[in-house]
């Protein structure tokens, strides 16, 4: 019986030494595993439908991977990577943490499915260090000393994720589901009875006038104005 994760004979005419056009590597791996989750969901995401659609033996994966939660965390790393590869520190602490911030909700808006399972997981990897050492060290630049900077960094990571991937969850809702959401604020909000809840009838109109781009520069305003103040010095 022939192993189905032997490798092909060498075709004739092939390159010597050219691996063949179906060999893995990590990064097909993430591709395929990346193209599955995006297109099926979460649920799809198996080690035996991602062996089937890389047309190998769901073994040969355990290779690379030491299962799903590793791929998964590969995962992690390339949605890292898409926010922090190429940048640059901007010519203010402020500056810095702001395009930072907005960086990684573009990277979770591109692919939410994905930013809903990874965005509370640590990936432990090269470029989620190069956004911490990034963040550090424009906490260090604004002031603060080795502590004070840690716990910073946590507290902007996590409000900076925890808005992206509520977002990111919001977006991979079906099509009704999402629209009777959003268009909760301009309708069942501006009906709510000014008897039961004067309080929210009083603000509703301005609730339906906020969009999730207001909000996040909005919410990541006030986090790094309370940075800025605590750290004495001007941005």
């Amino acid at each position: 019986m022939t192993d189905p994760d032997s490798p092909a004979p060498r075709s004739v005419g092939a390159r010597r030494g050219r691996p063949p056009s179906n060999a893995l590597s990590r990064e097909r791996i993430l591709d395929a595993a990346l193209t599955l989750l995006e297109r099926e969901g979460p649920e799809a995401l198996t080690l035996r439908r991602l062996g089937a659609d890389l047309g190998s033996n769901h073994t040969a994966v355990l290779r690379y991977f030491s299962g799903k939660d590793d791929i998964l965390l590969g995962l992690a790393e390339r949605l890292i990577a898409e926010a922090v590869d190429g940048f640059e520190p901007g010519p203010t602490w402020r500056a810095t943490l702001t395009e930072l911030a907005r960086r990684v909700r573009r990277a979770c808006q591109a692919h939410p499915a994905l930013a809903v399972l990874v965005a509370s997981r640590v990936s432990r990897r090269d470029a989620e260090f190069r956004g911490a050492d990034l963040v550090i060290g424009a906490l260090l630049e604004a002031g603060f000393g080795a502590r004070e900077s840690a716990r910073y960094y946590r507290a902007l990571v996590d409000v900076t994720l925890a808005m992206s991937s509520f977002e990111a969850a919001s977006a991979v809702l079906d099509g009704p589901e999402r629209e009777g959401d959003r268009m909760a604020w301009q309708r069942e909000y501006l009906m709510a009875s000014p008897q039961r809840f004067p309080q929210l009838a009083s603000v509703a109109a301005h609730l339906a006038e906020a969009d999730e781009d207001d909000q996040f520069e909005f919410v990541m305003g006030l986090l790094l104005d309370a940075v800025e103040a605590r750290s004495g010095r001007p941005a």
